[in-house]
């Protein structure tokens, strides 16, 4: 199964308190923070919610949790 890996791109000041904490959810504390999720439809939702903000890139076999990296 593939991975998606979530970049936080733009910043999350001034935009709604759902937002934020899907950005949170995702597992991304700052900007440029990035993490490896599997591809499953609550995680494109919560993709699709913020997408303006992050960066999504598909990784084939890779960690299937969440994990930082710069």
């Amino acid at each position: 199964m593939a991975n998606l890996k979530v970049t936080w791109r733009r910043s999350a000041i001034g935009r709604n308190r759902k937002q934020r904490r899907v950005i949170e959810s995702l597992g991304l504390k700052r900007l440029s923070d990035s993490a490896v999720h599997r591809d499953s439809p609550a995680i494109r939702g919560m993709i699709n919610k913020v997408s303006h903000l992050v960066e999504v890139e598909l990784v084939e076999d890779g960690a299937p949790d969440s994990s930082s990296g710069s």
